[in-house]
């Protein structure tokens, strides 16, 4: 196994313990054939309506799981509801911005007062604003993918979590968030997918909701009505 990637030797390695051969012929090509043409299960009704409802019944949904949520009419207003969103919660002027393209090239630089810095979340950083994949207007979720210029790190790590979506970004269901991901990475899907709907919460301390017990305590969406 020494010319094996070591994905390839660990799956190899699982296939030996479960006692399956390896797949390879027809059966390897008909699996291929099934991942190529995935279908779909059953779809919400809710989530079956117009692209203006999918919008906000994405804004109700997340709101009702305390994600907040601000509506802006373009992408300039982006940094003003982000520095309006600190200074109503009290929170610092500080921000670790993810190194994508567009959310970079924002007008930042009209809010001379945030603090900004690129890259992966350190544990120091109080607040972090990243782009989103695709937002699910089924339950409010949101789809963010790991890579290079957006680190899953953003994620989880600060208190306070900021994702720029844009409204035409809004899918309906999860099937379909899923059939926009396979058309965006043709070749190689994304290591790591994260939904996220709401603020990071948990119930088994006394079965009382603890906020931010594994990730952020707060989830703010800035949606572009584009």
């Amino acid at each position: 196994m020494p010319d094996m990637s070591p994905r390839d030797q660990i799956l190899a390695g699982i296939r030996r313990s479960l006692g399956r051969p390896r797949i390879e012929g027809e059966q390897a090509e008909a699996l291929t054939r099934r991942l190529d043409n995935s279908q779909s299960n059953l779809v919400p009704k809710r989530s079956q309506i117009p692209h203006a409802e999918q919008v906000d019944l994405f804004v109700a949904m997340a709101e009702g799981v305390q994600t907040t949520v601000t509506r802006v009419a373009t992408e300039a207003d982006v940094p003003g509801a982000v520095a309006d969103y600190l200074k109503q919660h009290n929170l610092p002027a500080e921000l670790r911005l993810a190194p994508d393209d567009w959310l970079t090239g924002l007008p930042w630089e009209s809010r001379s007062m945030l603090t900004i810095r690129t890259g992966r979340a350190e544990e120091p950083d109080p607040v972090s604003v990243t782009p989103a994949f695709a937002g699910v207007a089924e339950t409010g979720t949101l789809m963010l993918t790991s890579g290079p210029k957006t680190p899953t790190t953003l994620n989880l790590l600060p208190e306070t979590h900021m994702v720029v979506l844009k409204a035409s970004q809004i899918v309906g269901a999860y099937e379909e968030g899923w059939t926009k991901l396979r058309a965006a990475y043709p070749a190689q899907l994304p290591r790591t997918m994260n939904y996220i709907t709401g603020p990071s919460r948990t119930g088994d301390i006394e079965q009382k909701i603890l906020m931010g017990a594994h990730g952020p305590q707060r989830l703010h969406v800035v949606l572009i009505d584009d």
